[in-house]
């Protein structure tokens, strides 16, 4: 059985007085809930403040982005390194605003997994492909190249510690939402793809979340389906109740 995992990316919001009311919050709704695992990503400032406010709670915290070098002169970067020291025990990376904002490619991306592996951090990958590469039906291409590419040089016991989050990138801050079929094709293709690179073992063992416009209305549908293993929630973590309700989610 693989241990739901729901996941609040923050994105670029909340100041330090926010993050920790909403965590606070948080604590206080689904504090009790120990059958899924939760996790908050907020902004790379209030990632300390909020870190002592939930320790010795089931929240863990993530970063949304790391580099791949622990130090050096890499004006504006945080390593690794940093952030663990700051109380994050997994990053995420590859997320599909790094990609189509700021030009990150498979390259960049595996270097980064690599490194927050070595440190002995976890891995929430994202990948997803576009509404022209889904029109164009290149779904199933673009997600065997990010996740190859991606997880290239990992080593099979660290495959424990990668979490894989599907996020179609016509799903996210659109409103639009894949159906519950839609996902579950493209988790099944990705389980396939780790079972090819590794073995169905650890294929059967990888968490694979799916995040696109996930809310309060359509995370019991999404959470139904066989390969869909959690949540990778943006907007909808912002808030409490909505964040809560995802956490408690109800398989339909």
């Amino acid at each position: 059985m693989r241990k739901p995992m729901v996941a609040g990316n923050w994105k670029l919001h909340k100041t330090i007085p926010e993050a920790l009311e909403l965590v606070e919050g948080l604590k206080k709704d689904v504090g009790d809930k120990q059958d899924v695992d939760i996790v908050v990503a907020p902004v790379f400032t209030a990632l300390n403040a909020v870190a002592k406010a939930v320790k010795g709670s089931n929240i863990a915290i993530a970063a949304q982005n790391c580099y791949f070098e622990n130090s050096g002169a890499f004006t504006g970067e945080v390593s690794p390194a940093l952030l663990k020291d700051a109380g994050c025990s997994r990053v995420i990376l590859g997320h599909s605003e790094r990609r189509q904002i700021f030009g990150e490619n498979d390259d960049l991306i595996n270097r980064k997994i690599k490194a927050v592996l070595a440190e002995g951090l976890d891995v929430i990958f994202c990948i997803g492909e576009t509404l022209e590469e889904r029109d164009s039906e290149q779904t199933m291409e673009v997600l065997r190249r990010q996740v190859v590419e991606g997880l290239k040089g990992v080593a099979a016991e660290d495959m424990q510690k990668v979490v894989i989050a599907y996020e179609p990138v016509w799903a996210i801050g659109t409103g639009k939402t894949a159906s519950g079929d839609q996902a579950q094709e493209a988790h099944s293709f990705v389980r396939g793809m780790v079972s090819g690179i590794f073995n169905p073992d650890i294929a059967a063992q990888t968490r694979i979340l799916y995040g696109g416009s996930v809310k309060p209305d359509n995370v019991d549908e999404l959470m139904a389906q066989d390969d869909i293993d959690g949540t990778l929630v943006g907007g909808a973590s912002l808030k409490v109740a909505d964040f809560a309700r995802i956490v408690r989610f109800e398989k339909i």
